[in-house]
C-alpha cells in the first residue's frame, strides 16, 4: 500500500515546479523561522568557525564542515528575509574563507600528510556548497573561481590514477563521495565538461567492490538497513548504514539526475526514499539511531540511544523537497509537513539558543556536545536550514500555474508570463481544521491553483468564493484552474478528528499533521504509567482541544483515558493533558519528562488482546 502512494497522484501532478517569490510566514511557525534566523544564524560567532580554516594541522575532525553548513543556512535565511546586517555577515565570512585558499587550490585544515583522510573530502564539500550559494546569490565570480580551484585540487587526489573515492573516508566512501552535489553545481556555473567527467566517476565508483552499493542495492530493493553486515566499528569504513551520509549522496545523484536524465537515477531516488518511508520515518517524521538507519519505524516504541539526528531530519526534508519540485508529487510535501511540525520543531529549544542533535520519542531533550574542540556542533550548523527550507518548500510555481503546499498564517507572490499573483492565507492551522486563502492577480488571469490535499484529510471541504467545488482526493492536488480577479477567496475546511494510533502495545495520538505527547509540567499524573485510550475505529470522539494559556505549550489536547491497571481506583477514568511534540520538553530541563507512545494496559477480558 506504502509503494502505491508513492506514486499515486489524482487530480494533478505538476512537474517542473520552482519556488516562489517573496514569502512571509506568520503564526507559530514563522516566529520559530525569525527565532531560528536571530539567535542561531544571525547570533552565530562567524569568526570562530573560520579560524580552523588558517590551521593547516587536523588529522582526523570535521571543523571545516560548520562554515559550510552555517553559510547555507544563512543565505537561504538571507533570501527570505532581505536583512541587510545578515548579508554583510555573509560576505565578510566568504572573504575570510577565499583569503585561506592555498596556492594549489586546497582550502580546509589538514596537514598534508592527512589529505583524503577521515572528514576531509567531507569538509571541502561543505566549502565548496558554501561558495557556490554564494555565487548564486550574489554572482561573485571570486567565489566561483574559489569553487573551481578547490575541485581542480581535489582532482588531483581523487579519480582515474589517484585515490579511489570509494575508499576515502568513512562509511563505504559515502561522506567523501557526497561532494557528487557541488561538483555538479560546479558544471552547471561553469559547462566545463571535466566536472561532469568527475561527477560520473563518483557515481561509477559507488558500484566497485568497495563502494557503497547505491544503486545496485537501491533498485533489489534491499532497505537502507540492511545494505551492509552490522559493523563490528560502527563510525568507520565497514559501516554502509549512515543515514545523513546516504541521502547527501542521493541529493547529488538528483542533481546529476536533472542533468543526464538518466531514468535509472531517478527510479533509485524514489526507491530508497520510499524504502526509508516504510521502514524507517516514525510518527514523529524523522529517523535513524546512532546517525544510522535500523528499520526504525519498526522499532519506535522502544527507548532507543541517539534518536533523530537533526542532520538526518533536515536532510531527509531536503531530498523531499527536491524530489517535490521535480516530480510535483505531492506525497512528498506530506512527508516534509509531518516532518516540519514536529521532528524539526522538536529541535529548537524554546528560546531559540539551541538546535537539538537528538531529539528523542520520550525523554528530555538536551544540548548536544561542543565538537572537534569548537563551541558548536554539526546539527547546531545544519539545524537552520531546515527552517530556511520551510519558505521554499510552501509554494511553488510551473508553467502557468501555483502548487500551495503549505498551510497557515501567510503571504507570497509569484510570477506567471510577467503577472505578479500575490496569495495569501489568513488561518491558525493545524491549531484549526480551516484556512481561508486570497487571490490577488495584478491583472485577471487564467491558470491553474494545485492546492495541496493532505493524506490524512480523508474528506476535506472546499469552496471558491462560497460555492462548493468537487469533492477532492487526499494525497493529491485539487486543480482549480479558472480565470482569477483580485479578491478572489478559497475556503478549505480539513478533516482533522483525534486519532489514536496503535503499535506494539503501544499508543500514540495525532491530529492532522501533528503528533502529541504526555508532558510531566502538565502535572496531572505519571507520565509512563500505562492508560487505555478511549476511541472508536481509531477516533478519539472525546477529546476536548484546549485554547491557548500562555502556557509551554503552543497546543494542547485533553484525552479521555483509563490510567493505570487498577480499575478500582476513584480516578482510573478521566481525561489527561498531551501537548504537540514539538512543545514537549521544550525548556530542556532534566525535570520535565514527556513521551509519546503510552504503554497500553492489557485488558484479558476482551478477545484477541494479547
Amino acid at each position: 500500500m506504502k509503494k502505491a502512494l508513492l506514486s499515486f497522484v489524482a487530480l494533478a501532478c505538476i512537474s517542473g515546479t520552482a519556488s516562489a517569490g517573496d514569502i512571509k510566514l506568520g503564526g507559530y511557525v514563522g516566529k520559530r523561522i525569525d527565532d531560528c534566523i536571530t539567535t542561531r544564524v544571525v547570533g552565530q560567532d562567524v569568526d570562530h568557525i573560520t579560524q580552523p580554516f588558517t590551521h593547516k594541522n587536523d588529522t582526523a575532525s570535521w571543523q571545516t564542515e560548520f562554515w559550510g553548513k552555517w553559510v547555507q543556512g544563512a543565505i537561504a535565511s538571507y533570501r527570505y528575509n532581505h536583512d541587510k546586517a545578515l548579508y554583510d555577515k555573509i560576505k565578510k565570512s566568504v572573504d575570510q574563507i577565499i583569503s585561506t585558499q592555498q596556492p594549489d587550490g586546497y582550502i580546509g585544515n589538514y596537514a598534508p600528510e592527512y589529505h583524503l583522510a577521515q572528514w576531509d573530502v567531507w569538509g571541502r564539500k561543505y566549502t565548496a556548497l558554501g561558495l557556490l550559494s554564494w555565487y548564486n546569490l550574489t554572482g561573485d565570480k571570486k567565489a566561483l573561481e574559489a569553487a573551481s580551484k578547490l575541485i581542480d585540487h581535489l582532482m588531483t587526489e581523487v579519480g582515474p590514477g589517484h585515490a579511489d573515492i570509494a575508499k576515502v573516508g568513512n562509511y563505504h566512501g559515502m561522506a567523501a563521495s557526497s561532494v557528487l552535489e557541488p561538483v555538479i553545481y560546479l558544471y552547471k556555473a561553469t559547462g566545463n565538461q571535466k566536472y561532469l567527467d568527475f561527477a560520473n566517476y563518483i557515481v561509477a565508483q559507488w558500484e566497485t567492490p568497495d563502494g557503497a552499493k547505491l544503486i545496485s542495492k537501491a533498485l533489489e530493493g534491499v532497505d537502507v538497513a540492511s545494505r551492509f553486515p552490522h559493523p563490528d566499528d560502527w563510525f568507520s569504513p565497514e559501516n554502509g548504514q549512515k543515514a545523513y551520509e546516504m541521502m547527501s549522496c542521493y541529493v547529488g545523484l538528483l542533481e546529476l539526475y536533472k542533468l543526464t536524465g538518466n531514468p535509472t537515477y531517478l527510479d533509485v531516488i524514489e526507491k530508497t526514499v520510499n524504502n526509508i518511508v516504510e521502514n524507517e520515518i516514525n510518527i514523529a517524521g524523522s529517523g535513524s539511531a546512532f546517525e544510522c538507519w535500523y528499520h526504525g519505524k519498526d522499532f519506535q516504541t522502544i527507548p532507543t540511544y541517539h534518536t533523530m539526528e537533526t542532520c538526518v531530519t533536515f536532510t531527509w526534508m531536503q531530498i523531499c523537497d527536491k524530489l517535490l519540485e521535480l516530480t510535483g508529487n505531492p506525497f512528498y510535501a506530506d512527508q516534509i509537513e509531518k516532518t516540519l511540525y514536529n521532528a524539526l520543531m522538536a529541535s529548537l529549544k524554546d528560546d531559540a539558543s539551541q538546535i537539538a542533535k537528538y531529539s528523542p520519542i520520550e525523554g528530555h531533550r538536551f544540548e548536544g556536545e561542543e565538537q572537534c574542540g569548537l563551541h558548536i556542533n554539526c546539527c547546531n550548523a545544519n539545524g537552520p536550514r531546515g527552517f530556511a527550507l520551510i519558505p521554499d518548500f510552501a509554494m511553488k510555481t510551473g508553467a502557468n500555474s501555483i502548487n500551495l503546499n503549505y498551510y497557515g498564517d501567510m503571504t507570497a507572490t509569484a510570477d506567471l508570463d510577467g503577472n505578479t499573483v500575490r496569495i495569501s492565507q489568513t488561518s491558525d492551522y493545524p491549531a484549526t481544521d480551516k484556512t481561508q486563502i486570497t487571490v490577488d492577480p495584478a491583472k485577471e488571469k487564467e491558470f491553474s491553483l494545485n492546492l495541496r490535499m493532505p493524506l490524512w484529510s480523508t474528506d476535506t471541504k472546499v469552496t471558491v468564493n462560497g460555492e462548493p467545488v468537487a469533492k477532492p482526493c487526499p494525497g493529491s492536488y485539487l486543480t482549480l484552474n479558472r480565470k482569477w480577479k483580485k479578491g478572489d477567496k478559497i475556503e478549505i475546511a480539513f478533516d482533522m478528528p483525534v486519532k489514536v494510533t496503535e503499535q506494539n502495545n503501544m499508543q500514540a495520538i495525532t491530529r492532522g499533521p501533528l503528533v502529541f505527547a504526555r508532558d510531566s509540567r502538565f502535572g496531572d499524573g505519571f507520565v509512563d504509567e500505562s492508560a487505555v485510550v478511549a476511541s472508536e475505529n481509531g477516533i478519539v470522539e472525546d477529546a476536548r482541544i484546549v485554547s491557548p494559556d500562555g502556557s509551554f505549550a503552543w497546543q494542547t489536547i485533553e484525552i479521555p483515558v483509563t490510567v493505570g491497571a487498577n480499575l478500582e481506583g476513584t480516578d482510573a477514568d478521566r481525561h489527561v493533558k498531551f501537548c504537540d511534540f514539538a512543545s514537549a520538553g521544550n525548556s530542556w530541563a532534566t525535570d520535565v519528562r514527556y513521551r509519546v507512545w503510552i504503554p497500553k494496559t492489557l485488558n484479558i477480558k476482551l478477545k484477541r488482546n494479547y
